[in-house]
């Protein structure tokens, strides 16, 4: 797929073709901005746009793992599915959740962002609400797949909207700030689940109520994000003075904001780019052990030996755990300034060691095994560090949305592989299951290294090649790619 010719002259064109940010100020004018001012705005934008972000992720974690936790309440036997059959629904909703990612990409550019994001919410919140209604593996699988569609949406549309309000040293905190909605919606998950298991009736069962009850929950907050997200700092209910510095002070990102042209090239320039592969990788081998425990966390814990209300208690410090090394792996980053090698490197180790003790400890050794079990989810804190990196390192409007699909598929590919790895012949130890966790976090942590060596090296060529390059003025908002723009300097 070689660029066309329209593409390379629109390429040269693109000065004209600028950022919907710079286009504003031109039409606003610049003010002047203090350093009071300036973290003023950032405490009014992070009570605009985090809580709304973090409740829509954590609906989006908790409403697609339900199923984990109406496996142990029944599910099976109420709607006569087989254990490979319920392995296929984790499956499902990431072929679907992937094989939308490219053109939900394409829509996010075209429609206004958080409208899309709010109305995907709506949609797959109506979709869990109707799995209260599924008697049997047709329904399921029909319902699984709807919900995949829909939830494509939220995490390309937040990793987007974090890179058009935060500095990109910001960023890694405020992403790790909604992402935390997996360890939250774990929490959330583990009490529902424990405390529905005390509800009996003839009439409906309890993993029935369960998913209509969060069903209308995430309807709910899909109208609220409708009507308080903004779609950008443009059409924000900031004043026009807060307007003009939330534009001035991401100047600096040299990632622009928004632009709703749709640049082939830049498609182009996302696949042939050393660091798309690499972080696909990494997002791949770390999505593995995700897949298989967000999936199957329930029915291992459970294969220890504990009754279901002990097992839905017995998931909580999981919930905690992925809390903990979500927020203080973002934290972390913020206050170092810096993205991957001693805390995603920490975060792997810990997840390597967590595989060893599920996959080697005495099956009796049920304290070993809950301790692997748990250090396990260490290893998703390791995702919202590379959305900081397709947020921080990729700009041109165009290949950041193509990068944030890439990603997405990176991620469905992990945790598709995952729940695969857990078969019925492999009960009730699924001892290969637990070594792919193990080699696939190791994989994830090489090529993490391999990332690194990369950004340092292009740096020092940039500073070498390009240091004296004069700065053209507004050039962070001409929509250049990162390749693009010789001023450019990967984040890591």
């Amino acid at each position: 797929m070689e660029p066309s010719k329209d593409d390379k002259e629109g390429k040269s064109l693109q000065a004209a073709d600028v950022d919907a940010a710079l286009e504003y100020l031109n039409r606003e004018g610049m003010t002047v901005m203090t350093e009071i001012n300036e973290k003023a705005l950032v405490r009014k934008i992070d009570l605009m746009i985090i809580p709304l972000m973090w409740a829509c992720y954590n609906l989006q974690y908790l409403d697609k793992t339900l199923i984990n936790y109406a496996n142990v309440m029944g599910l099976q036997e109420d709607t006569s599915i087989t254990g490979n059959q319920f392995s296929l629904l984790a499956t499902l909703f990431y072929i679907t959740y992937l094989a939308f990612e490219f053109p939900t990409g394409y829509l996010m550019q075209r429609l206004p962002t958080a409208k899309y994001l709010g109305a995907n919410v709506i949609l797959w919140g109506s979709v869990v609400t109707l799995n209260s209604a599924a008697k049997n593996w047709a329904a399921l699988a029909a319902l699984r797949t709807l919900l995949g569609c829909f939830e494509s949406a939220v995490a390309p549309a937040l990793i987007l909207v974090t890179s058009m309000w935060y500095k990109r040293s910001e960023q890694p905190a405020r992403l790790s700030f909604w992402y935390v909605g997996t360890g939250t919606g774990s929490i959330i998950g583990a009490l529902t689940s424990f405390g529905f298991q005390h509800y009996h009736s003839e009439i409906f069962t309890s993993w029935q109520i369960m998913f209509l009850l969060f069903g209308l929950i995430t309807v709910a907050i899909g109208i609220l994000t409708m009507i308080f997200l903004p779609d950008n700092p443009m059409k924000s209910r900031l004043t026009r003075e807060e307007k003009i510095w939330a534009i001035e002070r991401l100047r600096e990102n040299q990632t622009g904001i928004e632009n709703k042209h749709f640049k082939r090239y830049q498609v182009w320039d996302c696949f042939t780019d050393p660091q798309t592969w690499l972080i696909v990788l990494i997002t791949i081998t770390s999505n593995i052990p995700n897949g298989a425990v967000s999936s199957y966390q329930a029915t291992i814990i459970k294969g220890f030996g504990y009754t279901s209300k002990q097992t839905a208690l017995l998931q909580i410090p999981s919930g905690v755990l992925s809390c903990i090394s979500v927020i203080g792996a973002g934290v972390s980053s913020a206050k170092l300034n810096a993205r991957g090698p001693i805390i995603v490197t920490l975060l792997l180790i810990g997840g390597i060691l967590g595989g060893s003790l599920l996959a080697f400890s005495d099956i009796t050794n049920k304290g070993a095994l809950l301790t692997g079990n748990y250090l396990t989810n260490v290893i998703g804190a390791t995702l919202p560090l590379i959305y900081s990196y397709s947020a921080a390192n990729y700009a041109g409007h165009t290949k950041k949305v193509t990068m944030n699909a890439v990603l997405l598929i990176s991620f469905c590919l992990g945790n598709i592989i995952g729940p695969l790895t857990f078969r019925d012949a492999d009960k009730p130890g699924y001892l290969p299951a637990k070594i792919v966790i193990v080699v696939s976090t190791a994989v994830s942590l090489l090529a993490t290294g391999v990332l690194m060596t990369y950004y340092v090296w292009e740096n020092r060529r940039r500073d070498r090649l390009h240091s004296g390059l004069s700065h053209d003025e507004n050039s962070e908002f001409f929509d250049l790619t990162d390749r693009e723009n010789k001023e450019f300097r990967y984040r890591w």
